[in-house]
């Protein structure tokens, strides 16, 4: 069986009276991220690491910030059609492994949420998706809460 792997990487500013998306999933914060879509980091660094294990580039060359038919997109389209691509070229997925960077809000409390909107969108198991978050301990533009960042890590195999 060939099987692949993958790592995603995103980042997004955080401003004053946006949404915060992550994982799918709105929560209510007084800041949120600057983006072209909605800001999704998570499922972007998701996008990115199917994509890579994939050998098919990355998230901007399939959904560039500069077609406007992507401008506040809701990421969770992005990720499904993301699927479909990487599926067109023989793939499964796995298991998908991530974590969030921010200082607040605590998103301990969503984390289950989010791992049953990704494994939903992705038609697999709850349990094959793994969702962790961290501070920075304020260290860093996480810490100082300028922005937030998330990594991804998936493995796929060969149907």
């Amino acid at each position: 069986m060939k099987i692949k792997t993958g790592i995603g990487i995103d980042v997004h500013q955080l401003e004053p009276g946006r949404e915060l998306w992550l994982g799918g999933i709105k929560i209510e914060h007084e800041k949120g991220c600057v983006a072209h879509s909605d800001g999704d980091v998570l499922l972007h660094a998701i996008c990115d690491a199917l994509f890579g294990a994939a050998g098919m580039g990355d998230i901007g060359q399939h959904f560039p910030d500069t077609c406007p038919a992507y401008k506040g997109i809701d990421s969770k389209i992005l990720l499904a059609k993301t699927k479909e691509l990487v599926e067109r070229q023989g793939y499964a997925i796995s298991n998908i492994d991530s974590v969030v960077c921010l200082q607040r809000p605590k998103i301990r409390p969503f984390i289950d949420d989010m791992r049953a909107c990704i494994a939903e969108i992705l038609e697999m198991d709850r349990d094959d998706v793994s969702v962790k978050a961290t501070t920075t301990e304020h260290l860093g533009f996480e810490g100082r809460e300028e922005g937030v960042s998330a990594y991804a890590t998936v493995l796929l195999y060969k149907l």
